[in-house]
């Protein structure tokens, strides 16, 4: 598959991982949908990518309120017809211990990172099925496969996202359906600036973890290498998370000692 004139929405499209992803698509000749709710950030991005108002538009999206994502997704169908490439991005991790944490942050984390995301899907779908063709890739994380301490709701709603998008590929495969899930380890983004603490707060601080992981470009090319040549699902990460996946398919009780005594942060 190539990307020139292909349609592409890509939510979280103002920062870190979805902005990169953006930029690449843009190089490529792609027409793009961005989305994310910093209307400011993504008019930068649109000029920074050489973009115009023919092949591009800003559609602002907050994921929390997914059940009000049907009149934008019109706007988005009636201006170029049919969304060809869907890239759910957009999410909110999580910094604070289980037993700490209120309730309204484990909503609130579900709300973005699992019904937001799979309601834009839903959105999207019909079209799809209809035209028998299309591509729906979600970034997820290793932390969807590995369960860390100090994630618990975000590790959470990436295992809920993984299950649902495993069983999206497999009924929609006869109609010519591609789906990727994309599985990051530490990538160099304000992920952890804007994590949520215990009380539902900004964290307002990088981890070490997070400023040594690779950069959000690097990500990008390698999640589009595996989207474009049809993969089912990619590890986008350093030897750490990469070994860690391993251990949890072979030796998942010495995984399990190890994370405890884990730096994460």
């Amino acid at each position: 598959m190539k990307l020139t004139g292909k349609t592409v929405l890509i939510t979280g499209a103002s920062s870190g991982i979805g902005r990169a992803l953006a930029l690449y698509a843009a190089r490529a000749g792609a027409k793009l949908i961005l989305s994310a709710r910093n209307t400011a950030e993504l008019k930068k991005l649109q000029q920074e990518a050489g973009l115009s108002d023919s092949n591009s538009l800003i559609l602002p999206l907050d994921l929390k309120k997914y059940n009000q994502f049907s009149k934008p997704v019109a706007t988005a169908l009636k201006k170029f017809g049919a969304v060809d490439i869907l890239i759910n991005n957009g999410g909110i991790s999580q910094r604070s211990l289980a037993h700490e944490t209120k309730i309204g942050v484990y909503e609130e984390i579900m709300a973005v990172n699992y019904f937001g995301n799979i309601a834009l899907t839903l959105a999207v779908l019909p079209g799809m099925r209809a035209r028998k063709s299309g591509v729906i890739a979600t970034i997820s994380s290793v932390a969807g496969k590995i369960g860390t301490p100090l994630r618990t709701g975000y590790s959470a709603s990436k295992f809920a996202t993984n299950g649902f998008y495993d069983a999206l590929r497999a009924e929609n495969y006869r109609e010519n359906i591609q789906v990727t899930i994309v599985m990051p380890g530490f990538v160099k983004t304000n992920v952890s600036r804007n994590a949520l603490t215990a009380e539902g707060k900004k964290k307002g601080t990088s981890d070490g973890a997070i400023e040594a992981g690779i950069p959000a470009e690097e990500c990008a090319r390698r999640a589009w290498a595996a989207i474009l040549s049809g993969k089912n699902e990619v590890y986008i990460a350093g030897p750490r998370e990469r070994f860690a996946v391993i251990l949890s398919k072979l030796w998942p009780g010495l995984l399990a000692r190890m994370i405890r005594k884990a730096k994460v942060t």
